[in-house]
Parts: structure tokens; sequence; C-alpha cells
């Protein structure tokens, strides 16, 4: 459904400039300070969800809170309602250029020096970002932006989470949080992240860059995500044999398995791509040459660069180097060779294999563990839903693996389901109420309803648990729904006595006023009410009720005013003793009174 044209009462839409799965991008003017801005929406039919509503408001508070040039600087977020439906927004950094996903799709091929150059752009906005505390958890193409001036912008920080946080990377629905072409092997694992996740996916986004395609690809997320858990890339200079030597074992670093043996930070992987951009030996080559038993990782000369993109005026203020980093170069492959020496005389420790203890006791995890000879074991307590608390989830490195003894061991121990915040429903309709709830991973219990004069019938009340409370996933929450207002029931009160009225109503929770007329209903009783009887009222509503009263003049039962007293009572008067009907009868005498 498309949104209005004029968000906060500032913001004029101009048009649509990308589209993702959960928001929309619009360009847009700032009508209050005449400026170019970028405007993010959540989808409409996305707006009801809180959980959409929830990852909406993180993206803004997470890049609200960092200020970098590399990264799409947000100005402002609001609320705007539209058909109804409030929908959230983020006033964002416009700007002009294009994703890297673009530019792969478009296959613009890049210089490896040129992807070299972006990624490090990326690294230097993921340092601050980790810096702050902030793991962005969705490095990926789509969302790089290269400006027109080649500069670096990352954006979305729609899942990012603070390095403190708890939460593992699965969703109440059990999928996985991210992408899946540039997963890391602990996020599709479902494990914790930090810094390091960001690396393995900047090293895919890097791989990419300079192969033309991603490390992992198959039929479903679901097999990249066990590929990129179980399965090694194959190396880029296979795909293309003028990637240069140093550049293929920076990313194969970045994508190693354990990220223990990965770049520790941004830093030090953006370190390593500078050191081979001048020419010099990086840490990656140096492993790589330990591992090989090789004496140089000095990147090949090329001569020829047809073929590839220069992407716009990017200048070449990388190539070449001076005689004196040339000697720097030669120093350094020296020590480098010394340093390889040292290795190869030392003792290789022994290696243990690293038992499979998932699913044990912690007790008979740890026993284990040790029984193997390892002797550096620490059990770490991890929220888990499908583990019963006190099994061992797995170890880290993992079971299969081999280490030496002093090798530090993480036993992962369940502590059963993470408790999770029970959404607030209150003021919802039943249903809606019952899909929040289940899509949140709670079971809905007991519904009752109660009269309320607060809610209109048919919404919730309150909840059990209460919702902005903390229970475990599958936790029976208890609704209680509106009936409607509670109102008295007005009681029939014609026939009764003022005193038998004023009781009746004082029973019901109401009040009465009486009102008399004259009527020939038998005095002092109620003739009609102003309410009907059993209909529903508001609590202390007054009923109005007439009482009948005596007529003026009123015939009694004594004879009238001039009639004689003394009238003889067995006189006879017309039709005494005849059947009625007798015709033909002589009149009654006249009656006479002597003067």
């Amino acid at each position: 459904m498309s949104q209005p044209r004029l968000l906060g009462g500032r913001y004029e839409l101009e048009g649509v400039i990308g589209r993702g799965g959960m928001a929309e991008v619009y360009r847009a003017r700032d009508l209050r300070l005449d400026r170019l801005v970028a405007v993010k929406t959540l989808r409409h039919d996305m707006a009801r969800d809180h959980i959409f509503q929830a990852r909406f408001r993180r993206e803004a508070q997470s890049a609200a809170s960092l200020n970098h040039p590399s990264i799409i600087a947000v100005y402002d977020t609001g609320e705007d309602t539209f058909d109804g439906v409030s929908i959230p927004f983020i006033i964002m950094e416009f700007v002009d250029g294009r994703t890297l996903k673009e530019l792969l799709d478009d296959d613009r091929r890049l210089l490896p020096e040129r992807c070299a150059e972006i990624t490090e752009g990326i690294l230097r906005a993921l340092e601050y970002s980790h810096t702050n505390g902030i793991v962005h958890r969705d490095i990926k193409p789509a969302n790089v932006m290269l400006t027109r001036q080649a500069e670096v912008k990352v954006m979305d920080f729609g899942i990012a989470r603070a390095m403190n946080d708890n939460q593992v990377t699965m969703t109440q629905t059990s999928q996985v949080i991210g992408t899946a072409q540039y997963l890391s092997p602990e996020q599709a694992r479902g494990e914790r992240v930090d810094a390091r996740s960001d690396i393995y996916s900047t090293g895919c986004v890097l791989y990419e860059l300079l192969t033309g395609r991603p490390p992992f690809t198959g039929d479903s997320p679901v097999s990249i995500a066990y590929q990129h858990v179980r399965e090694d890339p194959v190396p880029p200079t296979e795909i293309d044999p003028e990637i240069p030597q140093w550049l293929e074992g920076v990313v194969l670093r970045a994508m190693t398995k354990d990220r223990e043996d990965r770049y520790q930070s941004s830093e030090e992987m953006r370190q390593d791509l500078l050191r081979g951009l001048q020419g010099m030996p990086t840490q990656a080559g140096t492993m790589a040459m330990a591992a090989a038993g090789a004496t140089t990782t000095l990147p090949p000369v090329q001569d020829g660069r047809d073929g590839y993109d220069d992407y716009d005026d990017y200048d070449d203020r990388r190539r070449g180097g001076k005689t004196a980093l040339w000697v720097l170069l030669g120093l350094a492959v020296l020590a480098a060779i010394g340093f390889l020496g040292f290795i190869l005389l030392q003792s290789p420790a022994e290696r243990l294999d690293i038992p499979e203890v998932a699913g044990m006791p912690e007790d008979e995890a740890m026993a284990t563990l040790e029984d193997a000879g390892f002797t550096n074991v620490t059990p770490e307590g991890q929220p888990d839903p499908e583990v019963p608390e006190g099994e061992a989830i797995d170890t880290d490195p993992a079971g299969g693996r081999s280490a030496t003894a002093d090798h530090e061991i993480t036993l992962r121990i369940s502590e059963g389901p993470e408790a999770q915040e029970v959404p607030d429903v209150i003021g919802s309709t039943a249903d809606e109420a019952t899909q929040t709830l289940t899509d949140a991973g709670f079971e809905i219990g007991d519904r009752t309803e109660e009269e309320s004069d607060s809610y209109p019938a048919g919404q919730v009340i309150r909840t059990d648990p209460a919702g902005g409370t903390s229970a475990d996933p599958g936790t029976a929450v208890n609704l209680v729904v509106s009936s409607g207002s509670a109102q008295a029931t007005v009681p029939d009160l014609v026939g009764m006595t003022e005193q038998e009225a004023t009781d009746a109503a004082a029973d019901a929770g109401l009040s009465v006023r009486f009102e008399q007329e004259e009527s020939d209903e038998e005095p002092g009783r109620v003739i009609r009410q102003d309410q009907g009887p059993n209909s529903r009222v508001d609590p202390g509503t007054q009923i109005v009720a007439t009482v009948a009263v005596e007529r003026p003049g009123q015939p009694s039962e004594s004879p009238g005013p001039g009639f004689p007293t003394d009238f003889p009572t067995d006189f006879p008067f017309p039709g005494d003793g005849e059947e009625e009907g007798d015709e033909g009868q002589p009149p009654p005498p006249a009656m006479t009174r002597d003067p």
C-alpha cells in the first residue's frame, strides 16, 4: 500500500529508491531545513507486528548512536498514522551512489586493489561500531553503499545488537537472523555473536567482490548455512588467478570457521589490508607461509589489467613503492624466515581429540573432557530452547576437532529456554492478542470474560503473566476479555408503594424519584416508570416513578348533597325483581316529595 505523501508534517516523499523485506526507502525533502533526505518506513503490512516494530526501533537507536563518516547518519525518527495504522519512520542522510549489490548485479569487475580499498572502508565503519559496543550482524553487499566520490557508507543496523546482549542469534520462530550467503558459522549455529562475526561476513563480501560470486551457494538458506559451518570455500585464486596471494590470505583468514583463528578485531584486518596494499607482508600471508614452509608472500606483479573496472575516477594512490619500502620488505622477509626456522625447531605439542559431549549432564561432560587429557575446561551457561537445562550443548572448539592439552575448552551448558518479554496486548481484540502472543512463542491459556467500563466488549483487559514481564517461551498466557460495561438491571416497580420501590431500586444500585398523577388506580402505588423493567443502565441511574393520587371530587360511598337520607331502601326501582330484558312492564310510580 502506498505511503502518505507527507510524513510527520515535515518530510515530503518524492519517490521510492529502495525496498527490502520489511521496509521501503524514499527520497524526500525536509521542508523545514530544505534539504534532501532518505526516509525509511516500515511496510504497511508489517506495521501491526510488534516484532518488526521492535527491530525497526532498534535500527534507529543503534544507527543514531553512531556518528562516523562511513556510517549513514540518522537525523530523526517518528511515527505517522495512515489508514488507522501507526507507521514508524527513520530520517537518514541521503547518499547519491549505488550499493555493492547493484555493482555486482551489473557484473562490474573491480581491480583487486579496489576491492581491498572498499573493504578497508567497511572495516573503518565496523571498528567504530564495535568500539561503541554494537555488532552489525548483517554485513552484505546490499548494506554497503559506494558514493560517486568513492566513499564507503555502511547502513541498515536493523538487527544490530550490543556486544553485551545475552540474546543469541535465533528469533522466536527459530529462524537464523542474517543473510544466508554472509552468515558466520556461529550465527548459523544460533550462538552468540561478537565483533568477529562481522569480520567473517566482511570476508564473505570481499570474496564476492574479488570473484564475482558468494563463497557458498545452495538451493536453500539451510544448505548454505550448513556450508558455512562445515565446508571451506574454494580459494579465490582458483576462480581468478590474477587475485594476489596476499589478498587471498586475508580473505581466508577472515573466513576461518573458528573465530579464535580469525582476525580478532576490525582494525587488525584493516591494518593487514593496508600492509598488503603497500606491498608489505601481511599477517595472513606470514601464517600461510609458516603453514606451507614457504619463504615469501610478496604479491605478484601484474602488468595487464584488462577486463577490470576502475569504477569511475579512482586514482592509483597506492601503486608502486619506494626503494626504502623494498629494503624494509626484505628485512621483514628475513625476519619471517628466522621466525619460521624457530618454529620448525620447536617440538610440536601433542594434540588431543576433543570428545563429543552434547547431551551429557554437566558433571559427566566435564569428566569426559578431563579424562581425554584437557586441563583447561571452563563451563559456560547459555540459554537454549531445545537442550534440557543442565545438559551440555557443545564445546568450543567443537567436538571432533583436536587441540593441545592446555588449550582452553569452553563447555556450553544449557540454561533452558531464555525468558523473554510477554507482549503487551491490552486494548487489542482477543484475536489480535492471540496472534501476537503466538508469534512471540507463547501459548494461549484460559480465556475469561469480565465486565468493564474502560474497554469495549471483545478487547483484552489484562493478561496473566502481565505484558512487559518475562516468561519462558511456551508459557500459557491467560486472557481476560471485556464483556462490555458493568451495568445494572432496572427492577419492575409498578404496583409497589413508594417505600417498596425505593428499596427495590437501591438493591439494584439505582435511585428513584417519585412524581404524582391523578389516577383511578389505588392511591399511593406506582402506576408506571420511565425505564422499562429488566433494561440495562449505568449504576446510580435515577428512575422516575409515577405514583397514583385520588382525583378531586371523586364520589364517596355516602349519598350526595340534597338527596333524601330517609329514602326507603325497599322502594322498588326499575327492573327490581325482574329479569333483564323484560318488556311491556308498566313504568314505576313517579317519585314525589311533599313540599
